[in-house]
């Protein structure tokens, strides 16, 4: 182990649309790459610039982003994702189209300069109230999840761009966002093996270039810790039994999930003892911190930090040369079908559409994962009424109540009741992840997207009475 392999398995992300001087040093000086987030991106140009200025610094820099193709989009932050998203693929089920959006995907990153995409989502929504898996989950069958799974990284990989299945072993069987707290999937390993590795051992055996970990706690496998930090997890299961032999990546250090009781410098040095080997820092991370991550990996002299740099420098000299920026994004803004996401709505039977009903947006707040992205019939362009907790209903008439997991937000369960007594003919609209009885979905779309919303105006054109 030397000193440099410290910042060589570091990705932080910073403030701004400018990459720092400071940022810009470390990436000269060995630092394994940056992660980019919506705040970094002003337009496709200026994107393009920023991720040539990084390459310049460090040509074999990692350049990473989370763009899934759905609610989570960094890409498309301003305007909303214009693709299906993953819960509406699997309900679709057409792995040909899951291969084109990824691929597609793929094709918009190569053209602004990033290598590295945090995606395909390879959990299993089988919680309805999971409050940060939901749509971005391909569904709550691990078999067809798998298999859409395999599709999304075919499709990115071959436009060169790196892919990182998540969140290993599995966040969808979760009541809590690891952002906020430690999830707990309380199940013997036998259990995860049958349904939430499956898709895992789909991206591996497709050939995944990464696989990002989960903050989240498994008592039944190994209670002393997060997965992230787990070599149970990562080395025994991951490595061994799955044969994964790419970079191992964990989701953003600066969660609750991983830091909130050690913070961010203790997490990474146990993280790459526990057997990571990127090791993603969060959002912003000012150069004070991190320095006392980078003194805090050397201080704990453990060897497998020459092994993880090792690993993640291969990657970053590879990617510099399959995934180098294309000439231009030519998918931008490419148009996916309307038709294929209408039909996978479900309507609950007798539901009928009011004439001149008005929108009413319901704004609950999104997680951190989804952040603020525009989404639904607002960013299809809809003139809607946006309601907030506390807000009361317009005066008349029947309303299009559309909101996202309405079940799970008492406030949202509260106005569409009260809103079916005092406006008959009024309909719910859950863009989220809907509760398994539908009590306050008369339509559910799996997916909030702009395409997602497009989809839904479309739907209530042709429907309306």
């Amino acid at each position: 182990m030397n000193e440099a392999d410290g910042p060589a398995v570091l990705l932080p992300g910073f403030a701004g649309a400018e990459l720092p001087g400071w940022l810009e040093q470390r990436l000269a000086d060995g630092l394994a790459g940056v992660c980019i987030f919506g705040s970094n991106i002003t337009s496709r140009g200026q994107l393009r610039e920023l991720t040539d200025r990084i390459r310049a610094a460090n040509p074999a820099a990692i350049i990473a982003i989370d763009e899934e193709g759905g609610d989570v989009t960094r890409l498309f932050h301003d305007t909303g994702s214009p693709f299906p998203g993953n819960a509406v693929l699997g309900r679709i089920d057409d792995e040909r189209l899951t291969e084109r959006v990824a691929r597609t995907v793929g094709e918009e990153l190569r053209g602004v300069g990033v290598n590295l995409d945090f995606a395909p989502v390879a959990d299993v929504n089988s919680n309805p109230m999971n409050p940060v898996i939901g749509v971005r989950s391909f569904g709550a069958d691990a078999a067809a999840t798998a298999r859409h799974t395999a599709a999304w990284v075919r499709g990115l990989q071959s436009t060169g761009v790196a892919g990182s299945v998540k969140h290993f072993p599995g966040h969808g069987d979760t009541a809590q966002d690891s952002h906020l707290a430690l999830p707990v999937v309380d199940l013997p390993l036998e259990a995860l093996r049958r349904r939430e590795l499956l898709p895992f051992r789909a991206a591996i055996d497709t050939g995944v270039r990464t696989v990002m970990t989960s903050h989240i706690l498994l008592p039944q496998v190994d209670g002393s810790g997060p997965a992230t930090f787990s070599e149970r997890i990562l080395t025994s299961l991951l490595r061994e039994e799955l044969a994964f032999d790419g970079v191992i990546v964990t989701d953003a250090l600066d969660m609750a999930g991983a830091s909130g009781t050690s913070g961010l410098a203790a997490a990474a040095a146990r993280a790459i003892s526990g057997g990571a080997d990127l090791l993603c820092l969060g959002s912003e991370t000012p150069e004070a911190l991190l320095g006392e991550v980078e003194s805090a990996l050397a201080a704990t002299r453990d060897r497998r930090l020459a092994e993880a740099a090792a690993r993640v420098q291969a990657l970053g000299t590879e990617l510099a040369v399959a995934a180098a920026p294309s000439a231009s994004g030519a998918a931008s803004e490419a148009a996916f079908p309307l038709e294929p996401t209408i039909a996978a709505f479900d309507v609950r039977a007798g539901t009928v559409v009011p004439g001149g009903a008005r929108i009413v947006v319901l704004e609950t707040e999104a997680n951190i994962a989804v952040g603020a992205a525009p989404w639904g019939p607002a960013a299809a362009g809809a003139d809607v009424i946006a309601l907030r907790a506390g807000d009361r209903l317009p005066s008349a008439g029947p309303l299009i109540l559309v909101g996202r997991d309405n079940h799970r937000h008492e406030w949202a369960r509260g106005v569409i009741s009260t809103a079916r007594e005092a406006r008959p003919g009024s309909v719910a609209v859950d863009m989220g992840w809907p509760s398994e009885d539908r009590a306050f979905a008369d339509v559910a779309t799996f997916g909030a997207s702009r395409h997602a919303g497009d989809a839904l105006l479309r739907w209530l054109e042709e429907r309306s009475s």
